[in-house]
């Protein structure tokens, strides 16, 4: 009988995902779920949605169902081209290759880059899937400082230069699981860093177009486009299904992640990135975006106000300018694990932060809140709900 026996060494860092099994809980009739990181139902183009699909079929043709190269659907790396000019990166289509989402173009790093035990250089906290995507290599996790600001670039420069990290992974704008943003002068820092000590940073920004105040702030990748690989995605813009994301990167790095992505997959749909390329020439993501802002917006403003009102003193939170995500803090002691399964008996769920730490033991007082599934009136109750599970625990 086939055994657990015949699986590879690297399956026992394979772990399922804390977050997806949380989430088994909103099956539950009733619960609240401030756990996930899914967009609204409400945020997809579906007024566009059926009139992409007979432009692509009408301009393409065949083109959008068959084969297509490794690097990706040409008009949608010229569109990704001029869009990421206008956001600071300067680079060509060539320069620039598209993912089945940017998870895939983390788990290819992995496989390039990480050797079982080399050093890889993570924020304390940081994302939670990109550990997943990484740990089958069975890396050495390194955290680095943050603060308010995020990331704390002299420490970034101390494990860099202890430890040697094959990468530098980085959420850099409203950063998940906490929201924060590095801000310009630290980012100048980080790439001067990455320079110095010629190590890759690894710029993950799934966030940063859902800014709801404050202004734009230049991406490291445009300080030292030669040491950071910037990853962008359209699950939070467009539509999360189609699995379509891509990244810019020095040409060396590019043609090694070429060559891992065909072992795995061939290429990216290409209907879904021929939509995702209608979509942006055509001028519908600058249409779409202050829609997703103006619903986005006020579902935050509730959270932050009901937080306010009703969470205890000895709680602090971050109040980002955008993003889909809140970080909130409460008292040494308390152990967000045994507060969420009192809170589910509330019918809230959330996502303790201890998940989010590659140390045993950081974090068990920390909580991610997610306010892009509920309206503003049900966040308020759910906030409500979870402060009485915390005055009870």
């Amino acid at each position: 009988m086939l055994d657990e026996s015949l699986l590879s060494t690297r399956t026992s860092r394979m772990g399922s995902s804390a977050i997806r099994e949380i989430l088994k809980v909103l099956a539950r009739p009733g619960i609240v779920s401030l756990a996930g990181g899914m967009p609204a139902p409400e945020a997809f183009p579906m007024d566009h949605v059926e009139g992409l699909f007979g432009k692509v079929i009408s301009k393409y043709g065949s083109d959008a169902l068959q084969y297509g190269t490794t690097e990706g659907f040409t008009p949608l790396k010229a569109a990704l081209a001029k869009y990421l000019n206008g956001r600071g990166i300067q680079t060509k289509a060539e320069q620039i290759n598209i993912t089945t989402g940017s998870q895939g173009v983390l788990d290819a790093l992995g496989k390039i880059f990480v050797s079982p035990g080399d050093a890889i250089a993570v924020e304390a906290p940081t994302y939670l899937g990109a550990l997943q995507a990484f740990n089958p290599y069975e890396p050495e996790y390194v955290e680095m400082e943050t603060d308010e600001q995020g990331l704390i670039p002299e420490s970034m420069e101390e494990v860099v230069r202890k430890h040697h990290p094959k990468l530098v992974y980085l959420v850099p704008t409203f950063q998940n699981p906490t929201g924060r943003t590095i801000p310009l002068e630290r980012r100048r820092q980080i790439a001067e860093i990455a320079a110095r000590h010629n190590v890759l940073v690894v710029e993950d920004d799934p966030y940063g177009q859902l800014r709801y105040r404050g202004d734009h702030v230049a991406p490291i990748q445009s300080f030292a486009p030669e040491q950071v690989i910037y990853c962008g995605s359209f699950s939070k813009v467009f539509a999360p299904g189609l699995r379509v994301g891509y990244y810019v990167a020095p040409d060396f790095v590019r043609e090694w992640l070429i060559r891992a992505k065909q072992g795995v997959d061939l290429h990216t749909s290409s209907l879904s990135q021929a939509l995702a390329a209608e979509f942006l020439a055509e001028g519908l993501m600058e249409q779409h975006l202050p829609k997703i802002i103006k619903l986005y917006k006020p579902k935050q403003e509730a959270m932050l106000q009901a937080l306010r009102d009703f969470f205890p003193d000895s709680f602090r939170w971050t109040e980002p300018e955008g993003g889909m995500f809140i970080w909130a803090e409460g008292p040494k002691g308390l152990d967000t694990v045994e507060l969420y399964h009192r809170a589910v008996e509330k019918k809230v769920a959330f996502v303790p932060g201890r998940y989010f730490y590659t140390r045993e033991g950081a974090g068990a007082e920390t909580m991610r809140l997610n306010f892009t599934m509920a309206d503003e009136e049900t966040l308020r109750a759910a906030v409500q709900r979870l402060s009485e599970a915390i005055k009870e625990t």
